[in-house]
């Protein structure tokens, strides 16, 4: 079989799997996304190990599950003996970069016990997460972070070089709208997200990172790569430039998932993320419809950088040498079941967009399909590594090569569950329900017709997803649905005990270890000769 010699990963931070018209929204039209999907293969069921930012991403780099890889959270580091996208391929000659988001920091502890710091060339990678930081930025500096961070900012400095004031454009003009009298009105306040950013588009994040994967990709002449094109919208700040910031109005707004069923004697659990602050906003008359416009139209914005793009690599004639994967690290509930953000297990929150385009003639058979295979953010990294001929590691990696899936159709031994989990040891939850931070877990097992999901300390959820699509009647604590639970459970056990920690030594030095012990002259347990 050939080899993939370039990779180009996208990611849109938050982007729900629901809100691109090759998935079914029936306004919100993104016919670059979609021509992808007709080159490629859309895959219908995909899901995140976590939903949320930083455990996601970590799982997407290093194929692993949450626990097993220990970044549990956005602020979590990934330790230090991880190994992530770039130990895989740099070997192979790929020049591994993230353009944008990664949302994870550095384990600095690990790096202070072995004598490294972030001045060395492989100190900078591990505390990149593997990746080299061609242009790292998670997309959040209101001022308080950027002063901590030493106030050093490449797309400040890039806005500077443009004519903008200020000293932090990011958050005076890139995610600030002009209110009446002059003043600036903060994207980071809802009531604002359907003004226009102060910025120019062609000066905006979306703009700027896309422009700055080309760079790279240009840069990088002949030497294969993998890009990371990690977009921080359409996350919050809420806010998009003009013209996207009011191209969707009510009539294209789809109509919203909740019930007040939901709210009457609900999981603890769901009960306390739906007293959040966040929850209660979204819940709130308005909101909804003041955050769709922009969180649509930045969604819009993407699909047409992606546009230009793509028939940018057309043009190079790099397109039939490269694989181009676009997906996102969660959802978002935007109001859905009376939450805001993401967090918890629902569809909206921990199902992704999944496309991937394969370039090799062996993919032909598949192009403009639809899988509905049950696949999760872990089998990307195998996916990477066979594309490239990269050795194998399936004695540390949880996920499985979807190449088959590219190619043939689905495999007979296929998964029949997917699998996510969350520690919420940081939210407001967790003092609401008064655990302690190690206690704060949750974990999910999505079967093709039932959904559990499993709290510490706290009763299940269960939804009957073939009569229940829309999640909106749990079957947690109903007594004729216990032999349906105990089977999930068991289900979500056999998950757990899975995992693969021998991270070391692979099956094949196993076995042979245990083969050596009959050469080595080392007896155990021996009566005779």
């Amino acid at each position: 079989m050939t080899k993939v010699k370039n990779i180009l990963f996208i990611m849109a931070d938050q982007l729900r799997w629901d809100y691109l018209s090759c998935y079914g929204h029936p306004h919100l039209h993104t016919p670059n996304i979609d021509r992808l999907a007709e080159k490629g293969v859309r895959f219908d069921r995909a899901y995140v190990q976590s939903p949320v930012c930083g455990p996601s991403r970590a799982s997407c780099y290093t194929g692993r599950t949450v626990f097993s890889h220990g970044a549990t959270w956005n602020r979590v580091p990934l330790p230090i003996g991880e190994l992530t996208l770039g130990d895989y391929l740099r070997p192979l000659g790929v020049r591994t970069a993230v353009v944008g988001k990664t949302h994870m920091i550095p384990d600095r502890e690990g790096m202070a016990r072995l004598g490294l710091n972030s001045d060395t060339e492989i100190g900078v990678r591990i505390s990149q997460p593997g990746f080299d930081p061609y242009e790292r930025d998670d997309g959040l500096h209101p001022d308080g972070v950027l002063k901590a961070k030493g106030g050093k900012l490449r797309y400040n400095d890039w806005l500077w070089s443009k004519g903008y004031d200020g000293d932090n454009p990011w958050n005076d003009w890139a995610n600030s709208a002009d209110g009446p009298n002059g003043e600036l009105l903060s994207g980071w306040h809802l009531k604002n997200s359907n003004l226009p950013a102060r910025v120019k588009e062609e000066h905006s994040e979306t703009a700027y990172m896309t422009m700055r994967a080309q760079e790279f990709i240009e840069e990088s002449g002949d030497t294969p790569w993998l890009c990371h094109l990690s977009y921080i919208k359409p996350h919050w700040p809420y806010m998009a430039p003009a013209p996207y910031h009011d191209i969707y109005g009510p009539e294209s707004f789809v109509p919203i998932v909740r019930d007040e069923c939901e709210r009457e004697d609900p999981n603890p659990v769901f009960q306390a993320f739906m007293s959040m602050e966040v929850s209660e906003t979204f819940s709130m008359q308005g909101a909804r419809e003041t955050v769709l416009p922009a969180y649509m139209g930045m969604i819009k914005q993407i699909d047409d950088h992606l546009g230009r793009l793509f028939a940018w690599l057309e043009e190079t004639g790099k397109d039939k040498e490269t694989m181009i994967v676009l997906t996102s690290d969660h959802g978002d509930y935007l109001g859905d079941h009376w939450l805001g953000e993401k967090e918890l297990f629902h569809e909206c929150s921990v199902r992704v967009p999944l496309i991937i385009y394969d370039p090799r003639s062996e993919a032909d058979a598949t192009r403009g399909t639809a899988s509905d295979a049950l696949v999760e953010a872990i089998d990307l990294v195998p996916t990477f590594l066979e594309a490239t001929g990269a050795p194998s590691a399936n004695h540390r990696l949880e996920g499985r090569s979807l190449i088959p899936l590219l190619q043939a159709g689905t495999p007979d031994d296929w998964r029949e569950t997917v699998f996510s989990e969350i520690d919420y040891g940081f939210y407001a939850a967790r003092d609401t329900l008064k655990v302690g931070p190690s206690d704060a877990r949750g974990y999910m097992i999505r079967s093709e017709d039932w959904k559990y999901v499993y709290f510490k300390g706290f009763p299940p959820q269960l939804f009957d997803l073939l009569n229940d699509p829309l999640e909106l009647n749990d079957l947690g604590r109903k007594s004729e649905y216990e032999a349906q639970r105990r089977n999930m459970h068991a289900l979500l056990l056999e998950r757990l005990i899975s995992r693969k920690n021998r991270v070391t030594m692979t099956d094949e030095e196993t076995l042979a270890l245990r083969r050596d012990e009959d050469t080595s002259g080392i007896m155990i347990g021996k009566w005779a000769p």
